[in-house]
C-alpha cells in the first residue's frame, strides 16, 4: 500500500542513533509551516519524512462521504481550503488539536512509524499554557512512544547538530537564537537548562513571505500578485546574502497569455530588513533581558558561538550576516553556527536525545 501523506523523503548519515536496539528512538517536530521525523534505518543512517502540516477535506462524489488530503498534496490541490492547523505554532484550541492528531496520525500510518518507539518532540518556546496543552494532548494521545515519550525546547535540539555529531551542547553554556516560520525564540543553556526564554511573533519567517508578495507588486508596478506560497518559494529558492541573482518568473493573465517579469530586488530587501529586525531584538530585548537576569551566564555564553536554528537560517549567508551585524552591534566579535540543516537541526537533535534516553531506559 502506497503512502497516503505525500512526503519528501531524505537518507543522511548520523552517528549513535540507536537503530541497534529492541526501542526505535524518534525525533519528531510538529511544525507550524512542516513537519519533520527522524527515524533510523540502520546504524548509521537516518530516514528524514517531511512534509506540510496541513490538511485539506472533499466530498467524495460517489458517496458524498467527507474525505482527507494531508501535506503537500492538500496544499497543491486544495490552496483554497487547506488548513495549516498550527499557524500560531501550536493548536489554539481543540478543534485544531483533533485535526492535527488526524494528520499525525495519518502521516504516522502511511510511513510505519512504530508504536515500539522512544519519542523526543522538539517543541517551541512560547508563553501559550493552553496552546501547550494542546499541543500535549496531541503527543500523548498518538500511536507512537510505546516506550517513551519526551519534549524537549526546540531551540535546543536544534542546537545539537550545530555543535557536532553528538550531544556536546547539551553540555555547553551558549545562546541559541530560532529563526522560525511563527516566532523568533532566543534563549541561554547551561547544561541544558533553558535559562531566560525570551519569543516574539513581530519577526518571522512567516512576515517576510508576506514581505515579498507586497515587495513584488511594488517592483512590478501592480503588475504581478503572487500569493503567500508562491513568496515563501521565492524565498526558499532565491535568498541568498552570498550571492543573490535575479530571476525570472511567469504568470498566466486572467484574459488569456502570460506576463514575464523579473525580480531583482524585493526577495532580498524583505529578508535583509527581517535580519535586521532579528539583529534588534536579539541584541537589545533579549541579551539586555539576560544581562538583567544573570550577568555572569551573560559573558560567559558570548564568548560560545551563538547557534542559530529554524528554516530562516537555512538563507545562505546569513549566519556570517548575523555574526557581523550583530558584532558592530555589541562592539565585540561574536561568532555564530548552524548545523548543514537547520531545517532539520530541531528533529536530528530530538532523535539524538530519543537515542540517548533509550540506552539509558
Amino acid at each position: 500500500m502506497s503512502p497516503n501523506v505525500d512526503a519528501e523523503i531524505e537518507e543522511i548519515s548520523g552517528s549513535d542513533i540507536g537503530a541497534d536496539g529492541e526501542t526505535v528512538p524518534v525525533g519528531v517536530k510538529l511544525g507550524s509551516t512542516r513537519t519533520v521525523i527522524a527515524v533510523p534505518e540502520d546504524d548509521d543512517t537516518l530516514k528524514i519524512i517531511r512534509t506540510l502540516t496541513c490538511l485539506a477535506s472533499y466530498e467524495d462524489p460517489l458517496t458524498g462521504e467527507e474525505q482527507f488530503l494531508y501535506g503537500e498534496e492538500a496544499a497543491t490541490e486544495y490552496p483554497d481550503r487547506v488548513q495549516f492547523m498550527l499557524r500560531s505554532g501550536l493548536p489554539e484550541d481543540e478543534d485544531r488539536a483533533e485535526l492535527t492528531q488526524q494528520f499525525f496520525e495519518a502521516v504516522i500510518d502511511s510511513y510505519d512509524i512504530p508504536e515500539d518507539s522512544a519519542v523526543v518532540y522538539a517543541i517551541p518556546t512560547i508563553d501559550n499554557p493552553a496552546g501547550l496543552e494542546n499541543l500535549q494532548d496531541v503527543i500523548e494521545s498518538s500511536s507512537i512512544g510505546g516506550d517513551l515519550i519526551e519534549s524537549y525546547p526546540e531551540s535546543l535540539c536544534g542546537s545539537i547538530p550545530a555543535f557536532g555529531e553528538d550531544l556536546q551542547a547539551i553540555e555547553e553554556i551558549f545562546v541559541a537564537v530560532n529563526m522560525g516560520s511563527t516566532n523568533l525564540e532566543a534563549s541561554a543553556y547551561r547544561r541544558g537548562e533553558q535559562i531566560s526564554p525570551f519569543t516574539t511573533g513581530a519577526v518571522t519567517g512567516n512576515e517576510v513571505d508576506r514581505i515579498i508578495a507586497n515587495y513584488v507588486e511594488e517592483e512590478t508596478q501592480g503588475r504581478v500578485n503572487i500569493d503567500i506560497t508562491t513568496a515563501r518559494e521565492y524565498k526558499e529558492n532565491h535568498a541568498d546574502f552570498e550571492d543573490f541573482q535575479p530571476f525570472t518568473d511567469v504568470i498566466q493573465q486572467p484574459g488569456g497569455g502570460s506576463h514575464e517579469f523579473t525580480i531583482e530586488r524585493s526577495v532580498m530587501d524583505a529578508v535583509d530588513e527581517y535580519l535586521d529586525d532579528v539583529v534588534e531584538e536579539f541584541a537589545n530585548t533579549f541579551l539586555s533581558q539576560l544581562a538583567s537576569d544573570n550577568m555572569k551566564l551573560y559573558q560567559l555564553a558570548l564568548d560560545r558561538p551563538i547557534a542559530l536554528t529554524g528554516g530562516m537560517a537555512c538563507i545562505p549567508g546569513i549566519v556570517e550576516e548575523f555574526e557581523a551585524r550583530v558584532s558592530e552591534e555589541l562592539d565585540r566579535e561574536i561568532e555564530a553556527v548552524a548545523a548543514d540543516r537547520p531545517d532539520l537541526s530541531a528533529t536530528i537533535g530530538a532523535q539524538r536525545i530519543a537515542a540517548r534516553l533509550a540506552q539509558v531506559d
